[in-house]
């Protein structure tokens, strides 16, 4: 039996589709809603990254104080977003989740993240990019499902 599902999401339609999924397949299960912030994958572009718009005056591509800071300050808002989207979808369901926000490589995250609580499952979204694409960004939900202690749903 399923106790407790890992739902990694960053707040696209998928990701989201990947916790309705989670609601309505395991609607006895604890459901364990996780945002990873990183630089690239926590809503920020690659051109955000390496030709920052923030205003403290660095050049870009600089890593200064402040561009970390108000880089961290976006992120934990578009977390935020991402939490209350989920709160609302669990409601719909007459369910609740738990949010949890890291830090870090999404699928590191993840996996450590499985290991490290007493998770039965995860289900996640898979974007099925290919070539140049898949290249430069990898696959999150490719890496998760090689290396996951626990079944994986993929949802499409």
């Amino acid at each position: 039996m399923t106790r407790t599902v890992l739902v990694p999401t960053e707040g696209s339609p998928l990701s989201m589709k990947a916790l309705e999924t989670a609601l309505t397949d395991y609607p006895d299960a604890d459901i364990v809603v996780c945002h990873v912030m990183d630089p690239i994958g926590s809503g920020l572009s690659l051109l955000d990254v390496m030709r920052p718009t923030f205003d403290d005056g660095s050049p870009p591509g600089s890593v200064s104080p402040e561009y970390w800071r108000e880089w961290h300050k976006r992120a934990e808002s578009k977390a935020q977003a991402v939490f209350d989207d989920a709160r609302e979808i669990a409601a719909e369901h007459d369910r609740s989740v738990e949010t949890v926000l890291e830090f870090g490589e999404p699928d590191d995250v993840i996996l450590e993240y499985a290991e490290g609580h007493d998770i039965d499952r995860i289900v996640m979204g898979s974007h099925c990019r290919t070539g140049a694409e898949r290249f430069l960004l990898g696959s999150v939900a490719e890496t998760v499902v090689k290396r996951a202690p626990v079944p994986v749903l993929i949802v499409r």
